[in-house]
């Protein structure tokens, strides 16, 4: 899900850009918490590190190397060129910015205790299979590392053996540093790509959260590269950190971040189908697990859904970040959303007639996502793009939410594009509080996955693109 407004972490509760456009609201709330639970519960793995991670195996020091208080571990924000209290933000007790800290402790909990008891695992806070994400997968560890720092520094930066030292030194610069193993996360597919291994999973053996698990009490995956960015923040990017490393912004991120979870999603499906089953993990979850009633006086809740060539009865490909990427190259890159639009089709109805088929048609869809990550990544967006982008999705794609993990990713896109045009000027602050309502009526038709409210939603949705629209 993206980023919102709302959800960016400040003083006054969660968010720098709460004066824009208003408090959280309990809904908001709500589906935040759903998204933070899959924050805690899905894979920190490796498979796609980018190309300018640490060699595999570069010594994980621990989070005590980086937590003196000349270095990260201060008790206020008072660095000269970074915080100096990162730690102390890191291990927030209460806040999701501390969820990566919590991450391992979680383990211990009787749910997930009984979660792992179903699929067979006697204890999940030892088991490889839960630890490598609920973890620092450390392949080499050093004498302060400890499991039970969950999410550690290095799960997210790189194994520090070779540039702890020297990456403060006078004069080093973030080259050097990445030159040394340090993880380029400015870089948003860098980051996209770390943090899918963790929050979607990928082809390694125990590094994926699959059917089984869910149907024994693991929460659902969602992922969303500016919302989690945000979530996770514990730096300002102020004019030293784009000095130093560049500022990629929220649009970019989030548009990298779609097109690559399209792409991993579309990679895992031949590397986790067997048997006679598909891995329904990759599926929409609710159209299978809805409500059923004999009663002719219960409404219909199956819907159709145009964007999707498909027969009643069949699996739905969980294409949550697809539709968002699909609606955002008709603005970005046009052409190449025309050729998308038709691979996704023809994915669908792939998926309805054989495996064969249907590898060979994900594999179409992915390079076709991988390019739109790498155009995304290289573009420049400017105010009359980001309208645009509000626009194709909140009213142009608006037939295409009709199921609940769809519309979740489209209110989270409204708040993340107003968010951006907030950030750049091109929308006041008073201008865009003004919307609020509008989003919070958003998020209450999303707040219960089970009580659904699509056309609410949609109502909501257009509501706020006809008042931006008089904001241009």
């Amino acid at each position: 899900m993206c980023a919102a407004l709302c959800y960016r972490m400040g003083p006054g509760g969660i968010g720098n850009g709460m004066s824009a456009i208003g408090a959280v609201t309990a809904a908001a709330r709500a589906l935040l918490r759903l998204l933070a639970v899959a924050l805690l519960a899905i894979t920190l793995l490796a498979i796609s590190v980018p190309a300018v991670a640490a060699p595999a195996l570069a010594p994980h020091l621990g989070v005590a190397s980086c937590g003196g208080t000349t270095c990260h571990g201060r008790q206020e924000a008072t660095g000269p060129r970074v915080r100096q209290n990162e730690l102390l933000v890191w291990q927030d007790p209460t806040s999701l910015r501390g969820a990566h800290y919590r991450a391992w402790s979680l383990l211990k909990l009787p749910r997930a205790q009984a979660i792992g008891r179903r699929i067979g695992i006697a204890d999940v806070s030892a088991s490889a299979e839960c630890v490598n994400c609920h973890g620092d997968p450390a392949p080499v560890r050093g004498p302060q590392w400890r499991q039970a720092d969950g999410v550690g520094c290095e799960a997210c930066h790189g194994g520090a053996g070779r540039w702890l030292a020297s990456h403060a030194a006078v004069g080093a610069s973030h080259a050097d540093n990445v030159s040394k193993g340090m993880w380029d996360m400015a870089q948003p597919s860098a980051r996209a790509n770390l943090c899918l291994d963790c929050h979607f999973g990928s082809a390694k053996p125990g590094q994926f959260v699959s059917h089984r698990a869910m149907a024994a009490g693991h929460p659902r995956l969602s992922f969303e590269l500016d919302l989690f960015t945000a979530l996770q923040s514990h730096h300002d990017e102020d004019g030293d950190y784009a000095a130093r490393k560049g500022v990629a912004g929220g649009i970019k991120v989030w548009l990298v971040g779609q097109a690559l979870a399209v792409q991993r999603a579309l990679t895992l499906l031949p590397a986790r189908t067997a048997g006679p089953f598909p891995e329904f993990t990759l599926f929409d979850c609710r159209s299978c697990h809805r409500t059923f009633s004999d009663d002719p006086a219960v409404p219909l809740v199956a819907r159709r859904n145009d964007w999707r060539p498909i027969a009643p009865g069949q699996p739905v490909w969980n294409d949550e970040n697809l539709l968002v990427l699909i609606a955002a190259a008709q603005v970005v890159a046009p052409g190449e959303a025309k050729q998308l639009q038709a691979q996704s089709r023809g994915f669908h109805l792939a998926m309805a007639s054989d495996r064969a088929a249907a590898a060979k048609a994900a594999a179409a869809l992915a390079a076709s996502a991988g390019r739109l990550a790498a155009r995304f990544e290289r573009a420049r967006f400017d105010r009359a793009t980001n309208f645009a982008l509000l626009d194709a999705v909140l009213a142009g794609s608006a037939g295409a939410w009709t199921d609940y993990q769809g519309g979740a990713q489209a209110v989270m896109a409204a708040d993340t594009l107003l968010a951006a045009l907030v950030n750049a000027g091109a929308v006041d602050r008073g201008a865009a509080a003004a919307l609020r309502p509008d989003l919070d009526r958003a998020y209450a038709a999303a707040k219960d996955a089970n009580r659904w409210q699509p056309e609410a939603q949609r109502a909501a949705l257009a509501s706020i693109a006809t008042k931006v629209r008089a904001l241009r």
